[in-house]
């Protein structure tokens, strides 16, 4: 009679152990912490408790107990935690596969509940396993650009990451000071040896260094995203957006096209487009692109930061300060919040709001050049919004309208 998958001798692997899975536990401990805290840092960036038009999971409840209104210091503070987020996911993918190999037999153990604690473990195991394949797929789908899931990435992925990380949680309390006493003492016994193993093709540390290079070579084909130059070619996994950027001023990348978001040139053009500025009690203003070039001009180094994970280095942006715009329109002093509208046709962030703090920053700008040249169309013409720190998606293109107040 045949060995099947529930009985132990079915796997042979003499690699398979305590002291393997442990090694690779305790790397996955600290990695998908940092991993779930510029998480939960990311969503946080996106100002969800402002208003509804940023929030992409209003059933959150008490999961958002923790948002916080998103500084805009350092300027660089996003493009930091999210390259790190999306970077470090990559990195960690064959670690995980490797600790999911590494313990499959038990997946296969009959009977499947010995006990009321152990099916509760089991149970926190499917949460466990489901969970990180979940986060890792869609968040590799979505730093791709390939939204191939049901439904928005957003909810998904921040909802999954709660049921991971719960469960997560709950292992390594349970399997933390076992993994720690196995690392340190390294003897192979338990259910993991296998009781017949075929012979040996590599020792376990062999096998160390074949996960950890995998690892440094996902790492060299996405880090690069995060930066410019010869470095951003190395980047092979990383997104490029839909389009080539070209070179000369607003050669730096793009990923949604004026095509994509459906704008019509001819809204853009100088005799069509108005910029309309709503504020204190209604007022209203309403400035086109030559008006809005002679007001006072300044400029601002920043970054583009994209929740895919990808950024530019600081750009040189000039246009109009915000809290300017709110001036006029009657917000002397301390700016209010502001709801920035989008000439795009379609996509999530065609509206977004921005906190006073934001509003307030000096850096933050309604530019109308970037790197001394007029911006393209792909980057926002005839004016977009440029904010220190903020997501890419907040960082409005197209705009049509600013309407400052409580929002």
């Amino acid at each position: 009679m045949r060995d099947t998958p529930a009985s132990p001798s079915f796997w042979r692997s003499p690699l398979r152990g305590p002291w393997l899975t442990s090694v690779l536990g305790l790397v996955l401990l600290v990695g998908i912490t940092v991993l779930f805290v510029t998480g939960l840092v990311s969503y946080a960036a996106y100002n969800p408790g402002l208003a509804p038009v940023n929030d992409k999971t209003p059933d959150k409840g008490i999961l958002g107990f923790y948002l916080f209104a998103w500084p805009t210091d350092p300027h660089w503070l996003y493009r930091l935690t999210q390259g790190v987020h999306v970077t470090l996911g990559v990195t960690l993918i064959p670690v995980l596969l490797a600790k999911l190999w590494s313990v499959v037999p038990k997946l296969f153990a009959l009977p499947p509940a010995r006990s009321l604690t152990h099916a509760l473990e089991r149970v926190s195991l499917l949460l466990l396993v489901g969970g990180g394949l979940f986060e890792f797929v869609t968040g590799v789908l979505n730093a791709q650009l390939d939204y191939l899931f049901p439904g928005s990435f957003y909810p998904l992925h921040f909802y999954g990451a709660w049921v991971f990380f719960a469960a997560f949680v709950a292992h390594a309390v349970l399997k933390v000071p076992a993994a720690v006493r196995n690392v340190r003492r390294a003897r192979e016994e338990g259910e993991l040896v296998a009781p017949r193993p075929d012979p040996p093709t590599v020792s376990r540390r062999g096998a160390l260094w074949f996960v950890g290079g995998g690892s440094l070579l996902l790492f060299g084909t996405t880090a690069g995203q995060s930066f410019d130059g010869p470095l951003r070619r190395t980047a092979l996994l990383a997104p490029h957006g839909g389009a080539d950027p070209g070179t000369g001023p607003n050669g730096f990348q793009i990923n949604k096209t004026a095509a994509y978001a459906g704008i019509d040139r001819a809204e853009t053009a100088e005799d069509a487009w108005r910029l309309i500025v709503v504020g204190r009690s209604g007022r209203t203003v309403r400035l086109s692109r030559t008006e809005l070039s002679q007001l006072p001009l300044h400029s601002s180094a920043l970054p583009i930061a994209c929740v895919e994970g990808w950024s530019t280095s600081d750009q040189w942006w000039r246009g109009v300060r915000l809290r300017d715009l709110a001036a006029l329109v009657g917000h002397d002093g301390d700016p209010p919040d502001v709801l920035v509208e989008s000439l795009q046709r379609r996509g999530a962030f065609r509206h977004a709001a921005l906190r006073a703090n934001q509003v307030a920053d000096p850096r933050s700008l309604l530019a109308l050049y970037v790197n001394g040249e007029a911006l393209s169309a792909d980057h926002g013409y005839p004016a977009r919004v440029i904010v220190p720190a903020a997501p890419g998606v907040l960082n409005t293109k197209w705009v049509a309208r600013l309407t400052f107040g409580k929002v």
